[in-house]
């Protein structure tokens, strides 16, 4: 059963994820709150999952995800928006948010994206995909400290990065490398240690930054 922990100002949306998710047999929301009450409620039921309102009024949603990174055992962390260009999503995903969705994310689909980050991986909307990809954190240019931090990666782990960066799940990445899904994992953990992050979205940002990302040579651009 995956604990997820709701974190919102508005009841309608408390109201509709949670009646979404309960739906679900293997999906359980254990309390739905204001942001206040979120650390304190991590801290007594703790949940697997968080989704977290990045804009609320009695307490900012960055602030809330600081609070929980700085937990002895911090939760996954998914924020919630209204706008796909919301201009927290760089600072959000370099503090360690595991994903970012929209309110408006298609009721079928969130459930699988619970089930997404619970596994470990991302979860990014289309949208919010796409303005990472193209440039969003760093206006285009490769930044230097990424180009750094990428060159301690052995070329199995960069191989790794690139395909975990471009949505990969570990077994997915397992198949294409040819290799079992545990020995993926001991090469995302290695390569977590080197990049100095906490998370598979954090990782693609740095893979983003430092200009790994782009299409092969001979990849029809269009």
């Amino acid at each position: 059963m995956i604990r997820v922990l709701l974190v919102d100002d508005e009841a309608l949306v408390r109201t509709g994820f949670t009646h979404i998710l309960n739906a679900s047999d293997d999906i359980e929301v254990v309390a739905a709150v204001l942001g206040g009450e979120a650390v304190r409620a991590v801290r007594d039921l703790r949940p697997d999952i968080v989704l977290l309102d990045i804009r609320m009024p009695d307490v900012d949603g960055l602030t809330v995800l600081a609070g929980l990174r700085r937990l002895p055992d911090p939760p996954v962390v998914a924020m919630l928006t209204t706008f796909d260009t919301d201009g927290y999503v760089a600072t959000a995903l370099r503090s360690g948010a595991a994903g970012f969705l929209l309110k408006d994310t298609d009721p079928d689909q969130l459930p699988h994206l619970v089930r997404t980050l619970a596994e470990g991986d991302p979860a990014l909307s289309s949208k919010v995909a796409r303005t990472v990809m193209h440039g969003y954190l760093d206006g285009g240019t490769h930044d230097p400290s990424a180009v750094h931090l990428t060159a301690r990666l052995t070329e199995r782990e960069r191989a790794i990065l690139v395909l975990m960066a471009r949505g990969l799940a570990n077994t997915d990445i397992g198949e294409r490398l040819h290799l079992s899904t545990g020995t993926v994992k001991g090469h995302v953990s290695a390569l977590f240690a080197k990049l100095r992050v906490s998370s598979r979205v954090q990782a693609a940002v740095i893979a983003e930054r430092a200009g790994l990302l782009a299409p092969p040579a001979d990849e029809d651009t269009g």
